[in-house]
């Protein structure tokens, strides 16, 4: 069973709230802030869990008839509210899920709460709806609201709760986790830090993810090979990578990290400084024979490739540029 003290980072939102529940200052409303992965969920989950414990005041007992039926997802004080009808939380997911809901008193805590996961995705009614309620709550209520956009929140939303955000890890932190945690080979370990940056969740899937993989392989086939190819063999590589609808910030992610090691190791000489370790002979190679302004065209050129792409210019027409520049330089 997971307790607070045992979730990775963020020491002072786990503080925060021991402190919360310590102290007896349990706000009504809290907003947990940060990209998705940071793990949002899971600490309110641990909040949530401490709060309706039997046994124990700040840390969940996993023993007691509360903490089980917590954990076998069937506790009557604990409600998760969902958009039942599309994609957004609607005013009448709002009204029936928590304003027509939270009337009804606890059945069997001192608290009765209320977790809305991806809560940026109510509409202006919604929150509207839901703000009477963050006004003038049951002594017994605590609404959380999980995002990774406090932005997506009316002015009267975020001044009547209390903003947590969590914040991205240390890369040596998520290393070890991965170490701790997955037998997998240290430069699929050393790409899913990278990537992740900082984030645990991001971390385990790149670790994990057959997708990652297969994008891993493509792309270092094509940072190998691109100086090799001619025109017609660079639009088919092109080609299968659109047929295969890798995803395209990982890919654009995966060859900006690999001219970082490029340009790392032409200014460090330093194999230790870099994440593509085991391909440290190509990439002295690339940095021997490329210029710094050569790298600084490349780099720009993959950035105009993630601007054309955002802008929906055609992709295969995007990418062919982007490898072009490489190619001559």
């Amino acid at each position: 069973m997971i307790v607070f003290k045992e979730i990775l980072g963020n020491e002072h939102v786990k503080e925060y709230f021991i402190q919360a529940i310590q102290n007896k200052k349990i706000a009504h409303a809290y907003i947990l802030t940060g990209e998705m992965g940071l793990g949002k969920k899971t600490t309110a989950n641990i909040f949530a869990m401490t709060l309706l414990c039997e046994s124990s005041e700040t840390t969940a007992c996993g023993e007691c008839t509360s903490c089980k039926q917590f954990i076998s997802d069937n506790h009557p004080d604990i409600k998760y509210v969902k958009p039942k009808k599309s994609d957004s939380i609607g005013v009448d997911d709002i009204r029936e899920q928590i304003n027509d809901d939270i009337v009804i008193k606890p059945y069997k805590s001192n608290y009765k709460i209320y977790i809305v996961d991806e809560a940026a995705k109510m509409t202006e009614q919604a929150q509207n709806a839901l703000l009477k309620t963050i006004e003038e709550p049951p002594a017994y209520a605590i609404i959380l609201l999980l995002t990774d956009n406090a932005n997506g929140f009316l002015a009267t939303i975020l001044s009547r709760c209390i903003t947590i955000e969590l914040k991205p890890l240390y890369d040596d932190v998520v290393k070890q986790y991965l170490i701790n945690n997955y037998s997998i080979t240290d430069k699929r370990r050393d790409m899913a830090v990278a990537f992740a940056r900082g984030n645990i969740g991001k971390a385990v899937y790149y670790a994990l993810s057959e997708d990652f993989e297969a994008l891993m392989e493509m792309c270092l086939h094509l940072l190998k090979h691109t100086r090799d190819m001619d025109v017609a063999e660079l639009l088919n590589n092109i080609k299968v990578i659109n047929e295969k609808n890798f995803n395209i910030n990982m890919f654009l992610e995966f060859i900006m990290i690999w001219y970082r090691d490029v340009l790392m190791y032409k200014v460090t000489r330093d194999i230790n400084q870099l994440i593509f370790k085991d391909d440290y002979s190509l990439i002295a190679e690339t940095a021997k024979i490329s210029s710094f302004e050569g790298l600084e065209r490349i780099i720009e050129a993959i950035c105009k490739a993630n601007t054309r792409l955002k802008a929906n210019v055609n992709f295969e027409l995007a990418i062919e540029l982007m490898l072009l520049t490489m190619k001559e330089n």
